[in-house]
């Protein structure tokens, strides 16, 4: 493997068409796209024209774009997707099959979901003049049905998402303990939990912690909550990056994650830090991280670069054409409503939510470049999508001059130890120990 240079985003929530491939704000971005040898970008959206049921769950705006959307990524320059995230099931079965075959059609190298658990947590290869490049996609936020499923001997699996579940841990103190307990025998909340232990139906926890409402916890010194991730999914993702590590010259991990660290969405959580550190330790060159759709800081860990979340890359969740009903009853839309009405009234008429969030709206891009299996530079190139634009407008990216998002960049990525200088408008991000 010779020098090989890479471009990665966060989150492609694109709903509409490109208006033009002419702008000369749309070649300036490109353009830094195509120079790269390896271009990844996370797709959060399902492609399809209603071949698909809407889920009775989704993950948040019910996401579905016209297959020819993939073009304008293409054109863009991408070579390489991720797609597990929270929204890749919200058209159930259906939808994610479709998306698969037009990803196909496309001519994408993709990976994070399928026909079954095997498929899912695949390494997808990507052949470059400079190397072969591996991706393993993962996602740990979804619902719960989501969850790809294995194939038996005697049983076909499910269909889904690359699953990182974690599991969550409240220390509280003895006290605090026993007045949960005493709740629980009072109000009778774990009734049907412990029905279900005696009937076989469910197990029961193998450890000294006490579970209250689904939720464990377990006497400690300090009050506290601890997240960590599954066992069996870390050691499924851990399994395909040995897999990957043997059969490509780089590995790529690719994290879709929404948790965040107490209600600070640009803090990541700690199952994520321990997870993004295990990958690297397995042997992933790389991981790329989305899903908040804010910045999150950045660790270069045995010097290789964890972005934790590299915020949006397009952001258009405001222009879907169509909504399921459940969307209309949760804001208490007649049926005579519409698409315009129901985002009018999940924003307050943009008085709240994503619209008005500036950080939303403002991001980075990654360029690294290997040179004999070794990290070299690490840049960032801010990039701006419209945030003053009218809702139908915004969300496309353009290369910034602001240095808005580097500056956020310097503050979240300190506590990882990590230096980021800017220079002519770049961050710098530093490799040293």
């Amino acid at each position: 493997m010779g020098k090989m240079t890479f471009f990665a985003t966060g989150d492609s929530f694109i709903t509409r068409r490109l208006p033009s491939t002419a702008s000369e704000s749309f070649r300036q971005l490109s353009g830094l796209i195509q120079s790269a040898d390896v271009r990844f970008n996370n797709l959060e959206t399902t492609t399809h024209v209603l071949e698909g049921y809407p889920s009775a769950f989704s993950g948040g705006t019910w996401a579905m774009s016209p297959p020819d959307v993939l073009q304008d990524i293409r054109d863009y320059g991408f070579n390489l997707l991720a797609w597990a995230n929270n929204h890749t099931m919200d058209y159930s079965y259906g939808g994610l099959l479709a998306t698969k075959r037009y990803l196909n059609q496309y001519g994408f190298v993709h990976a994070g979901a399928g026909e079954d658990l095997a498929e899912a947590s695949a390494p997808r290869y990507l052949e470059t003049p400079p190397g072969r490049v591996a991706l393993i996609s993962v996602t740990s936020t979804f619902h719960e049905s989501w969850r790809a499923g294995s194939q038996r001997p005697d049983m076909h699996g499910r269909p889904g998402v690359n699953p990182l579940r974690y599991d969550t841990t409240f220390y509280v103190s003895r006290q605090e303990l026993d007045q949960l307990k005493a709740i629980a025998e009072n109000t009778m909340i774990n009734a049907e939990r412990n029905l279900s232990i005696k009937e076989g139906f469910e197990t029961d926890n193998s450890d000294d912690s006490f579970v209250f409402g689904g939720h464990y916890f377990t006497e400690g010194s300090t009050t506290e909550k601890v997240t960590t991730p599954k066992e069996a999914d870390m050691r499924r993702l851990e399994r395909s990056i040995d897999e990957a590590r043997r059969q490509a010259d780089v590995v790529m991990v690719s994290i879709h994650s929404h948790e965040m660290e107490g209600e600070d969405k640009a803090v990541p959580p700690q199952f994520l830090k321990e997870a993004s550190r295990k990958c690297i330790d397995g042997g992933a060159d790389a991981v790329m991280g989305h899903g908040p759709h804010v910045l999150r800081g950045i660790e270069i860990y045995q010097n290789k670069p964890i972005f934790y979340s590299l915020g949006n890359f397009i952001f258009q969740n405001d222009t879907v054409e169509a909504l399921p009903a459940d969307f209309y009853d949760k804001y208490g839309l007649s049926s005579e409503a519409n698409v315009a009405d129901a985002l009018d009234a999940r924003s307050g008429n943009n008085t709240k939510g994503l619209g008005v969030n500036k950080h939303v709206w403002e991001s980075v891009v990654a360029v690294w470049e290997m040179d004999n299996g070794q990290i070299t530079d690490i840049k960032l190139y801010p990039i701006e999508l419209g945030f003053d634009l009218p809702r139908y407008e915004r969300g496309w990216p353009v290369l910034s001059k602001s240095e808005s998002p580097l500056e956020q960049l310097q503050h979240l990525s300190k506590p990882f130890g990590t230096d980021i200088t800017i220079q002519d408008g770049v961050g710098i991000v530093s490799l040293q120990a």
